[in-house]
C-alpha cells in the first residue's frame, strides 16, 4: 500500500473525519484540540478542546461530536515514540460534546449515564436516525482498571443508555452497512466484538453468559484501536503493536495493511469513489493517506 504523508508534528491525532473540500478534521489527544489538516499539509485549529478530545464525526446538524475522555492519558516520549501512559491522579472523567465548525463553540452534552460518571469516552458513531453509538474505554489506575462500556445517545442530549458493561477496554465502534450490526474493538484483548441491533439505538439480548459475538481475537500481542467499515462490510481497525490497519471480514478472517508507526489509531474513507484513506499514525504524529482497495461506507453524516 502507497503510502502519501499528508502532515506531520500532530499531538498524539486520532478522529479523522473526511470533509466535503478535501480536508480532514481531525482530534489532538495530546494537544486538546480540533484541528483542520489542509490536502497541502496546512494546520488550522478548528476549537479549543480541553482534557482529551478522542473519536470525532459529524452529527445529523453538521456540528462535529466529540468523545472526549478527560485526559485520561499521561503521554511519554519513548525514543522519539509518543505513547499514552497510565490515568494522571487529576483525572475526574470524560464527556460527550458538540462543536460548532463555524464558531468553535464547545457545548458539553453528557458527563454521565444514570448517576456513573463517564470515565473515558472513546470513539462515536452515528446511526441513520441521528443518533450515536459510543464506547467509554475506561482507565487505568494505581488500584487497577476501571471497566468500560457501550452505549448509544442521542444528539440533542436528551438520552443517554448504556448497553453493555465491564468490558476491559472499548475502542472503536462502527456499524454494518445494513446497521443490523454494531461492532466495536477492545483495545487490550485484541478482539473484535459485533452485536445484534433489534432496533435504532437497542440491542438485541446476548446468548446467555456472553456479552456480544467474537468476531475474530488477534494472535500475540497485537492490539485494536479505532475503526471504519468498507461498503462490502469488511471492518478496518486500526493495530497497534502489529502497526497498521487490519480489515476484518464478519467471518473472522483477515488481512493486514502496514503502517510505518506502531501506534496507529484511526481511518477514515473520503474522495468521490470513498477509496482515500487517511490513517493516523498517533505514534509520530503523523496523518498519512492512501489509496484503499476498496471503498470505504458512506457515513451517515457528511460537511
Amino acid at each position: 500500500m502507497q503510502l502519501e504523508l499528508v502532515a506531520e508534528g500532530l499531538r498524539f491525532p486520532e478522529g479523522p473525519i473526511a470533509m466535503a473540500d478535501g480536508s480532514v478534521i481531525l482530534t489532538e489527544i495530546q494537544g486538546q484540540v480540533l484541528t483542520r489538516v489542509h490536502p497541502d499539509g496546512r494546520k488550522e485549529t478548528v476549537a479549543e478542546v480541553p482534557g482529551g478530545p478522542n473519536g470525532a464525526a459529524i452529527g445529523p446538524d453538521g456540528a462535529i461530536y466529540v468523545t472526549n475522555n478527560g485526559g485520561s492519558f499521561q503521554f511519554m516520549d519513548m525514543g522519539g515514540l509518543n505513547v499514552p501512559g497510565p490515568t494522571p491522579p487529576s483525572h475526574q472523567g470524560g464527556s460527550i460534546q458538540r462543536i460548532d465548525i463555524a464558531t468553535g463553540a464547545v457545548t458539553t452534552l453528557y458527563t454521565e449515564c444514570d448517576g456513573k460518571r463517564l470515565v473515558g469516552p472513546n470513539d462515536l458513531v452515528f446511526d441513520r436516525q441521528g443518533g450515536f453509538w459510543f464506547t467509554d474505554h475506561g482507565c487505568s489506575t494505581p488500584e487497577g482498571r476501571k471497566y468500560g462500556a457501550l452505549y448509544y445517545a442521542l444528539a440533542d442530549g436528551s438520552k443517554i443508555v448504556r448497553w453493555r458493561d465491564h468490558f476491559v477496554s472499548p475502542n472503536g465502534v462502527g456499524l454494518s452497512p445494513d446497521e443490523k450490526t454494531v461492532y466495536m474493538a477492545d483495545t487490550v484483548l485484541g478482539r473484535l466484538w459485533s452485536f445484534d441491533i433489534a432496533a435504532p439505538g437497542v440491542l438485541a439480548e446476548a446468548a446467555p453468559l456472553a456479552p456480544g459475538n467474537v468476531v475474530c481475537t488477534l494472535p500475540g500481542y497485537q492490539l485494536l484501536d479505532s475503526l471504519a467499515v468498507e461498503a462490502d462490510g469488511k471492518v478496518c481497525v486500526a493495530t497497534i503493536i502489529n502497526g497498521g490497519i487490519t480489515a476484518f471480514s464478519p467471518d473472522g478472517t483477515t488481512e493486514h495493511f502496514a503502517v510505518p508507526d506502531v501506534i496507529v489509531t484511526n481511518i477514515c474513507f473520503g474522495g468521490a469513489d470513498l477509496r482515500d484513506a487517511w490513517i493516523t499514525a498517533s505514534g509520530t504524529g503523523k496523518l498519512y493517506k492512501a489509496r484503499w482497495p476498496r471503498a470505504g461506507l458512506r457515513l451517515n453524516f457528511n460537511a
